[in-house]
């Protein structure tokens, strides 16, 4: 039963971090965004027994010009602001099964965090294949997350 597991310190309060994976406008901007997708739906009720549904319409990977709905669903099992945040979900037309994810928040002072979190792939031959584009895509929204934090500390690197 493959887990993956991330982790990435932020320069930021944990409440602050915490709370970008349950505020709608912030969230659309990382959680579950891709490069080349464009997120057309983010609700997010952010209780326990919550849900939310994230949709990004990305092109279709052979390279014509059509493009189809990746549907993230799911449901919350635990939210204890700011430490620790737990979901099963799945996404369409990917997975049918739920999945688990666990976020879990350690701060490191009052601007500072760390962030780990763990997939738990179920079981399965898909499990073990989607295993490293999983590590990549959530690796990716970790450091998207970073980004849409401090947006202004990402525009003066440029220059």
């Amino acid at each position: 039963m493959p887990v993956v597991v991330v982790s990435h310190r932020y320069g930021a309060a944990a409440d602050k971090v915490f709370d970008a994976w349950l505020t709608p406008a912030l969230a659309r901007r990382f959680f579950f965004a891709t490069r080349t997708g464009n997120i057309t739906q983010c609700d997010i009720e952010p209780q326990v027994g919550g849900q939310f549904t994230v949709t990004d319409r990305r092109p279709q990977a052979d390279g014509d010009e059509s493009v189809f709905d990746a549907e993230h669903r799911g449901t919350y099992l635990e939210v204890e602001r700011p430490t620790r945040l737990v979901f099963e979900f799945n996404v369409e037309p990917f997975l049918d099964a739920p999945t688990r994810v666990t976020i879990d928040i350690a701060p490191e002072g009052p601007a500072a965090c760390e962030l780990v979190l763990a997939h738990d792939l179920g079981e399965g031959e898909l499990a073990e294949l989607y295993e490293p584009q999983t590590r990549q895509g959530w690796t990716r929204m970790l450091e998207r997350l970073e980004r849409e934090i401090f947006p202004r500390r990402e525009k003066l690197a440029r220059f």
